[in-house]
Formats: structure tokens, C-alpha cells, sequence
């Protein structure tokens, strides 16, 4: 059986990520897996999903195996990958300066305004929620919160998150030139030497797990498994178990969820203009993220005499460790010495858990309203 055109829409699109993948090496873990699981899918009669056999009945393809029982049934996949995230955060930059806190809030700004365009653009509120979510800059989040809401744009919302999770070097540099001044980025942040207790380091992932469930119940899944990652790393221990969520639990998990996610990426699913229309509303979440953190940036410097460099608020996103990275090479390249990637390390860290509370707090609040 030839292939339909969809469906070679479908082969170059995976050929399209596996280049970036590869060439580009832009989130290799996910973004090769995902590519080559777009072509697996996609070939006619393909075994890699379920169908029915004359003379043999119902065949259960693998891909399609995983994504009932991965994502689905249990949400695992997206969860677990979680715990190996909290084992590589480092806390002390936040807990040194909590007031980075507000840019790990401000900095999900997009995921309202996408989720505003979404509606606007006629989309269901399950759905407008959902493409709303890929402002979060955090992968596992989208697609837990897309599939919980039972998304029909699933692999689009999962495509549009990642591949501007592996474009913010270039997305957040052109929108932070656009609405900071050179004198902005050039300010020069001291920092704090003050040291943390290891005991606090030990009850903070607790008390952030108490207060998630205070405030948005619905995220507890994801900011607890987050801060019981952290807690495996700052027990001091558990440094094999440490060791091993940081590279292969997060690197088999997210292989897996790749070519998982995959199955939502079949032709007949996919190729529709509603796909486009969602890897646009994505850019623009992508962009009002990074303007809500250099936003509140800019107004608390109105009041702070120790003044704080903008480009550190636009470290508020979920994109860890690759945010705080960026800022630091643009704050470099305006003043040579210009070191503020502790402070950025600081709000990206409260960018993941913002991302986290957020999401569960979009799905309270759809599961009130709708």
C-alpha cells in the first residue's frame, strides 16, 4: 500500500526533527525519538499501532501500547520524569534571594495569553487550556496537563513545546533586545554569599509539596514528584539513586515519552491547519513569557535600590538549565565580567515550579468551569 500524502507530510516532518536532532542538537533526548517515531506511525498498515489482521484478529502495536498505558491510563511517563528533573535542581540561588520567586510566576504570562488567542481562534476551552500550557516551557507539563484534559492536539501541543524548549537561544535573545535597553542589561548584580543550612535545603522540597497541595491541589502530581527528586539529591543518602535519576531514569523516561508521544502524531490526526495555527499561538506564549519576567523585572527596579538586571525575570521560565544559560551569555556579550548566572539560575528554578503549580491550577480551574 503507497503511503497518502499525509502521511509523507508526516515523513519529512519527522526528517525535519531528527535533522534538528542531530545537526542542530537541539533536545536530541526527545526531539530524535520523536522524529523517528512520526515516521514509525505514519507507515501504511503499521504495526507500531493497533489494528485488526484478517485471519488473525487485533494486532496490539507497541507504540500505541505505550501511549494507553504511559500517558492515557496513568500519566506515568510525564511524572516520572519529573523526579529525575528535582534530582538535578540546585535551590540555594533561590533560597539565597526568595524574592526570584515572583519571576518564576510572571514568567508564565504566555500561558494565559495563548490560552486567550486559542479561544479567540474558536478552539474548545479543553483544547485552548491545553495549547495554553505550551507557555509553560516545560514539556512534561504540557502533555500531562493536555492529556488530563483530554486534548484532541495532543502531539501538536507536545511538537509546538518542545521545539521551542530547543529554540529559546534564539527566541528569548530577540525578545529581550526588543524591550530592554543595552544600559538594562548591562547591570551588574552582586551575589549573596550567604550560605544555607543544610536542613533547610532538606525542608524545603516539604514545605513547597504542603503548599502546592494548599493552593492548587491538582498539582500536586507534578510539584511532588519535582520536590521529591530534589529531596533524593539533598538527603545526602541516596547519591547512587541521585546519580541515576539525573541521567538515566530522566534519559530512558524521556527517549520513551518521545516516541510515546509519537502516536498522536499520526497523519490523519496531525495534518490539519489547526496544527499550524497551534506552533503560532506556541511561539507567542514562548515570547510573553520572557516579556512577563523582564516586565516585573522593570517595575520592581522602580522600587529596589539594589537594582535587578531585567534579563534575570526572563530566567522565570520553566526552560532549565538552557534560560539561565542564555541570559548569562547575552549579559556577557554587553559587559565583559558580567556575571549573572547564579541570580538566573535562581528564577529558573522557580520557573519549574511555577510551571507546575500553574499547570495544576489551569486544571482546578477547568474542572470547575468546564
Amino acid at each position: 500500500m503507497l503511503p497518502t500524502i499525509q502521511q509523507c507530510i508526516m515523513y519529512l516532518v519527522g526528517a525535519l526533527l531528527i535533522f534538528l536532532a542531530i545537526k542542530k542538537k537541539y533536545e536530541p533526548t526527545l526531539l530524535l525519538p520523536m522524529g523517528f517515531g512520526a515516521i514509525l506511525v505514519n507507515l501504511p498498515e503499521s504495526g507500531a499501532i493497533n489494528q485488526t489482521v484478517p485471519g488473525i484478529g487485533e494486532v496490539r502495536g507497541i507504540v500505541q501500547w505505550l501511549f494507553e498505558v504511559g500517558i492515557e491510563a496513568s500519566e506515568a511517563l510525564p511524572i516520572l520524569l519529573f523526579i529525575g528533573i528535582g534530582a538535578m535542581m540546585d535551590f540555594t540561588p533561590l533560597l539565597q534571594r526568595p524574592i526570584y520567586f515572583l519571576f518564576g510566576f510572571a514568567a508564565q504570562a504566555g500561558i494565559f495569553v495563548a490560552m486567550g488567542i486559542a479561544m479567540l481562534l474558536g478552539f474548545e476551552p479543553k483544547d485552548a487550556a491545553s495549547i495554553g500550557m505550551i507557555g509553560a516551557a516545560d514539556g512534561p507539563t504540557s502533555i500531562l496537563v493536555s492529556q488530563i484534559l483530554g486534548s484532541n492536539y495532543i502531539g501538536a501541543i507536545s511538537v509546538a513545546a518542545y521545539s521551542y524548549m530547543a529554540l529559546v537561544p534564539i527566541i528569548q535573545p530577540l525578545t529581550i533586545r526588543a524591550i530592554t535597553s543595552s544600559k538594562e542589561r548591562k547591570i551588574r548584580m552582586p551575589y549573596s554569599e550567604k550560605k544555607i543550612p543544610k536542613y533547610v535545603k532538606i525542608i524545603f522540597p516539604i514545605v513547597v509539596t504542603f503548599l502546592a497541595g494548599w493552593i492548587a491541589p491538582m498539582s500536586v502530581s507534578l510539584v511532588g514528584f519535582l520536590m521529591f527528586g530534589n529531596l533524593i539529591r539533598e538527603s545526602g543518602v541516596l547519591d547512587t539513586l541521585t546519580k541515576y535519576a539525573q541521567d538515566g531514569l530522566t534519559n530512558l523516561i524521556t527517549l520513551l515519552l518521545g516516541i510515546t508521544i509519537s502516536f498522536s502524531m499520526r497523519a490523519d490526526v496531525f495534518v490539519r491547519k489547526e496544527t499550524l495555527l497551534i506552533m503560532v499561538i506556541g511561539l507567542v506564549a514562548f515570547v510573553f513569557d520572557t516579556v512577563g519576567g523582564v516586565l516585573l523585572a522593570k517595575i520592581m527596579n522602580l522600587f529596589l535600590r539594589n537594582k535587578i538586571n531585567p534579563m534575570v525575570g526572563a530566567a522565570g521560565i520553566s526552560a532549565f538549565p538552557m534560560s539561565a544559560r542564555v541570559v548569562q551569555k547575552m549579559a556577557g556579550e554587553e559587559e565583559p565580567g558580567n556575571i549573572i548566572l547564579m541570580q538566573a539560575a535562581g528564577a529558573n528554578v522557580a520557573g519549574q515550579i511555577g510551571s507546575a503549580v500553574v499547570g495544576g491550577l489551569i486544571l482546578s480551574i477547568c474542572s470547575v468551569l468546564w
